[in-house]
Order: C-alpha cells, then sequence, then structure tokens
C-alpha cells in the first residue's frame, strides 16, 4: 500500500496547481493587465511544470526519489509564497513559472515510487488512490482560492499552498526510499529508448492532447462561468465539482479495473470529456458548468489514470524518464492550449474555445482507444 505521505504531494502540488484558474479574473483586476496575460502567466506555470520533467526525472535517478522531491517541494513552497507579493504581471508569471518548475517533480515522483514498489497487477489501483489526492487537492483549492478571491485577498492563496509544500518537505523525511534497484543511465540512452519505441511515442502523444483537451478546458471553466455573471466563489465551487467527481470515481476505477480492460475505462473517460466540453459550448451556467465539471472529472479519472498506468508499464527499463516524459507532455499540452486560447478568453468567446476542445477530444478518445486495446506488454518490455 501506497503510504500516506506520499498520498499527500498529489493533494499539495494540485492545492497550488488549481489555485489560480478561480481567481484569474480577480488577479487582472488587481493588478490592472487584461485576462489575457493572466492566462499567459499562468500558462507559464504549466510550460515550466512540463519542461522541467525530464530534469526531475534525471535528479531523482543520481541522488535519489526521496531526496529530490523533498528539495523540490521546498523550492516550490518558496515560489509560491513569493507569488504572493508580486506587483506586477511580469513578476507573477515569473514566480508561478518557478513554483510550476519545481511542483513538477511531485506527481512523476509518486508514479515512479509507485512504480517501483507495487506489483503490475495492483498498480492500476494505487495510481487510483494518488487520484483520491489530485481530487481533494483540486476541489479545495476551487473553493478555497474562488472564496479568498472574491471575499479576502488572492495572494492569501499563495501563502497557504505555499506552506503547505515546505512542510509536506519536512514531513517527507521518514518516508522509506524504493528498494527497486535502478541503473544511472543519463539522458541519452533512456531517450534514445522511447524515440525507438512506438508505443512509448504513442502514450506521449496522446497524453499531450489530452492535456490540451483536459487542463485547457478545467481552466477556463472558471472563467467562463465569470462571463455569465457569476462571481469567483460560485466560478471556484462550480469547477470543485470536477475534485468530487474525481474522488468518488477513483474508488470506482480502483474497484473495476482488475476486471475490466483498460481500452474500455479509456473509452468511458473519453465520452465524458466529449460531453463535458460540448455542453459548455452551447451554455456556461453555473448548472451547466457543475455538470461539465463533473464530467471532465469522471473523464481525468477513467482515461487519464489509465494512461498513467500505462507509461508506468510501456517501456520498464526506462520508467523514470518514461513517466517524466508523459507528466511533460501533459503540461505542454495544457500549455499550448492557454496560449493558443488566451486572446480568445479575454474577449470571452469561450463557445468557440469549448467547441474546438470538443472536436479534439474526439480524435483523441479513438486513438486512445484503439491503442490500448491493440498494445501488449511484451512491446514495450525491453528497456534501454
Amino acid at each position: 500500500m501506497t503510504p500516506l505521505r506520499l498520498r499527500v504531494v498529489p493533494f499539495v502540488s494540485m492545492l497550488d496547481r488549481f489555485a489560480m484558474p478561480p481567481m484569474m479574473v480577480t488577479i487582472a483586476s488587481s493588478l490592472g493587465v487584461p485576462l489575457s496575460s493572466v492566462v499567459h502567466a499562468l500558462a507559464a506555470y504549466v510550460l515550466a511544470y512540463g519542461l522541467t520533467q525530464p530534469v526531475w526525472g534525471l535528479l531523482s535517478d543520481r541522488f535519489g526519489l526521496v531526496g529530490t522531491v523533498r528539495v523540490a517541494l521546498a523550492l516550490a513552497g518558496a515560489s509560491a509564497v513569493a507569488s504572493a507579493f508580486s506587483g506586477s504581471v511580469l513578476a507573477l508569471g515569473l514566480t508561478r513559472g518557478l513554483a510550476g518548475a519545481c511542483f513538477g517533480a511531485a506527481i512523476p515522483a509518486s508514479l515512479i515510487y509507485v512504480g517501483d514498489t507495487v506489483p503490475s497487477r495492483r498498480r492500476q489501483h494505487e495510481v487510483a488512490r494518488l487520484m483520491a489526492g489530485v481530487a481533494v487537492g483540486t476541489a479545495l483549492a476551487s473553493v478555497g482560492a474562488g472564496a479568498l478571491a472574491e471575499h479576502g485577498s488572492w495572494r492569501a492563496a499563495f501563502v497557504l499552498t505555499g506552506v503547505a509544500a515546505i512542510a509536506l518537505a519536512a514531513a517527507l523525511g521518514g518516508l522509506p526510499p524504493p528498494t527497486a534497484p535502478r541503473r544511472r543511465q543519463g539522458l541519452v540512452a533512456p531517450m534514445r529508448a522511447i524515440v525507438r519505441s512506438r508505443p512509448t511515442r504513442l502514450v506521449l502523444a496522446l497524453v499531450f492532447v489530452e492535456g490540451a483537451v483536459l487542463l485547457g478546458a478545467l481552466t477556463l471553466l472558471p472563467a467562463a462561468v465569470e462571463s455569465a455573471g457569476a462571481g469567483a466563489s460560485v466560478a471556484g465551487a462550480v469547477t470543485a465539482a470536477y475534485g468530487v467527481a474525481v474522488l468518488v470515481c477513483s474508488h470506482v476505477v480502483g474497484r473495476i479495473s482488475g476486471w475490466m480492460h483498460p481500452w474500455r475505462l479509456i473509452a468511458l473517460g473519453s465520452a465524458a470529456a466529449v460531453l463535458a466540453c460540448g455542453l459548455v459550448t452551447v451554455a456556461r451556467s453555473p448548472a451547466t458548468a457543475l455538470a461539465s465539471a463533473g464530467l471532465l472529472g469522471v473523464a481525468w479519472t477513467f482515461m487519464h489514470s489509465t494512461l498513467q498506468t500505462w507509461a508506468t508499464e510501456v517501456l520498464p527499463g526506462a520508467r523514470a524518464m518514461v513517466v517524466s516524459a508523459f507528466a511533460g507532455a501533459l503540461f505542454l499540452g495544457g500549455a499550448a492550449a492557454h496560449t493558443l486560447t488566451g486572446g480568445l478568453a479575454e474577449a470571452q468567446r469561450y463557445a468557440e474555445i469549448f467547441g474546438g476542445v470538443t472536436v479534439l477530444a474526439i480524435p483523441l478518445g479513438l486513438c486512445a482507444v484503439l491503442g490500448r486495446r491493440r498494445w501488449r506488454p511484451s512491446e514495450g518490455d525491453v528497456g534501454p
């Protein structure tokens, strides 16, 4: 069973990651800048998160998984606190970028720990348990940050997430390191293995598109609700339905993953993603957004957790690099979506944004289902 302290890591990471979306409109007003500028500051966080994944993978191989994630969390906490004192959108983008770069170690380290310590037959279940931490962190961040933005100060949210990260870094001191031996392969050998592995390339391409669909939609959902006249606290509370859905569905996936084939889980998740984005294309009322956020939670739990498990299995000899590249590709996809849609969000053209995401989700689901259905473990069992 995954240690409780490790399951808190995704919680704190998501607490920081999802604090900003419900506050974007308020931050833009406070700093006196267009909404698109704040969206780009958020994109800096996501982009840095994605680009640093291979770096953290290498560092964890060389200096140890637990020690590396502790240092990363401490630096992430300091950067988050610094974000609270930003006096300009440039300072906000820089400090959020630093926070994203450091929080980038959190969830990949948790997945690598599970991959190194949990037998394959139980791995999907333990990944689903990690997703419960993601769910609670997302829900609490969405509700709390929205309420702080409307009734208090948006700066307090970053102080709270920063302090939580620093405290967690200290608490992880007693976490036993994985006992599985790991070769120090550097950067070239694992990357060469990834490039040569067709199943691995497919997984990374799929998660890049998934990041654009799920992270892109979820990040802009609070702003879309506010464009229809709702306040920041309502927009945040509505978005919290995503976290609740992930929490509930993580238990469901953990139970049914033992007998349901992974491609069927992906099919259910991709269908939920299409429906979620399609709803917001048509209407952006709080009730519609509530249903959409819940469906995005279903999509994340069924589709993304299955792709995560696939990433830990597809190339065992380069697992740390694959998992890091997987998380990097996810957030690079999200950053691409944020960059491309910032101007449309400023113009409140949310029907176009979510309509495009709906269209993109359809081939994503089809390719993921077909790819996972055809894959056999022997394809990816050869390491670098």
